[in-house]
């Protein structure tokens, strides 16, 4: 079986219709996102995979590998970089359906983009491929619709 990613148009859709099944009043299950928060955190997570940088970071092969392809859940409670954060350095929320076409609109720049668009390596993942990108960016969406049960 294929691993999902964002560049199969079948993916992104069913992506795309869970993103726009959360409502602002949507219970999470676990950790301390409210749904507002959460499309802002997907989108500036997103939108740094498409800023250019020179580094490319340690070479994390089997972390990269357990994290983006194996066939298990993510955990949870793992604390993102304040500046992904909207409770800290992050985008605070906003007005909800503006901030949901921003996250959608990250995950469809990203599933667009041309390989030379993608930042070499990822905070925690190090070195990455756009293929590892394209799939970070579904595994982590799914990560955070999960936690709002979509």
């Amino acid at each position: 079986m294929t691993a999902k990613t964002v560049d199969q148009p079948e993916a992104l859709a069913q992506l795309i219709a869970r993103l726009e099944a959360l409502e602002p009043d949507t219970r999470r299950r676990w950790g301390t996102l409210t749904p507002g928060a959460m499309l802002c955190h997907l989108a500036d997570a997103a939108s740094s995979a498409l800023e250019q940088g020179s580094d490319p970071g340690r070479r994390r092969p089997l972390l990269r590998w357990i994290g983006l392809y194996a066939p298990f859940p993510w955990p949870r409670g793992f604390k993102a970089p304040q500046r992904f954060d909207p409770q800290v350095d992050g985008t605070r929320p906003g007005d909800f359906e503006e901030d949901r076409a921003w996250a959608i609109g990250t995950l469809r720049a990203i599933a667009s983009a041309p390989d030379d668009a993608f930042r070499p390596s990822h905070y925690v993942f190090g070195a990455m491929r756009p293929r590892d990108w394209r799939r970070w960016a579904y595994r982590h969406t799914h990560h955070h619709l999960r936690q709002f049960g979509l």
